[in-house]
């Protein structure tokens, strides 16, 4: 575990800017305690794909969007959040983990705070903006989406590795149900008209996203 923290050490110093940043009265320790918490969370055996290798492929993309985010502090700290609690044989994870950033941080941070990074959570369950978004943040909402889903959008023998992690973390599932499942996720997502909310990531991914996805579900046909 030590050895694993140090190679995500600027990690533990960016949770540790942005909380500070918007914190009421934190201590260093204090949060401290909170990355540790995490750190331990994104490395249960049970995950593959869901890891602090996920956090930090996401928390990479900060520097070329943060400029255009109005509340960075708050997207960042529900990007940390957003996958703490993980079983791939349940369906609520989202909704646990929403509650358990809440519960970490309401000491913290004021209950407006709370209720957004709650609300940017949840959205992350179908990739949908609904009205627990208001619309002056919605961008930060559309970002946080197409940075989760940016995976999507990377080169086929990263996309190959990604897809790998997934099915490994879904072991328990038979080859079939996977098909199955997986393939109808897949589907849903090339159904809508367009993958990327923003701009941004949509000149940047779309194309490639979609030309994996395709490709994905010829494969997934042959299991």
């Amino acid at each position: 575990m030590a050895d694993f923290l140090y190679r995500h050490d600027d990690l533990g110093k960016c949770f540790a800017q942005h909380l500070s940043s918007i914190g009421n009265n934190i201590l260093p320790q204090q949060i401290e305690l909170l990355w540790q918490d995490i750190a331990v969370r994104y490395t249960e055996p049970q995950r593959a794909y869901h890891t602090l290798d996920h956090i930090e492929q996401l928390i990479m993309q900060l520097k070329n969007i943060k400029p255009s985010l109005s509340e960075p502090n708050t997207i960042v700290l529900a990007l940390y959040y957003h996958d703490i609690v993980y079983d791939p044989k349940h369906s609520d994870n989202e909704q646990k983990s929403a509650e358990y950033a809440v519960d970490a941080l309401s000491p913290y941070l004021s209950s407006t705070q709370c209720q957004d990074i709650y609300a940017l959570i949840m959205i992350t369950a179908d990739h949908q903006i609904d009205e627990s978004i208001n619309s002056v943040k919605y961008n930060d909402a559309a970002y946080l989406l197409d940075m989760d889903l940016s995976i999507l959008g990377i080169s086929w023998p990263l996309y190959e590795q990604y897809t790998q992690a997934v099915r490994q973390e879904y072991a328990h599932v038979t080859d079939v149900d996977y098909r199955h499942g997986r393939t109808a996720i897949l589907q849903g997502l090339l159904a809508h008209p367009r993958l990327y909310l923003t701009d941004y990531y949509y000149e940047r991914l779309e194309a490639q996203a979609r030309h994996n996805i395709e490709r994905e579900i010829i494969l997934l046909a042959a299991l």
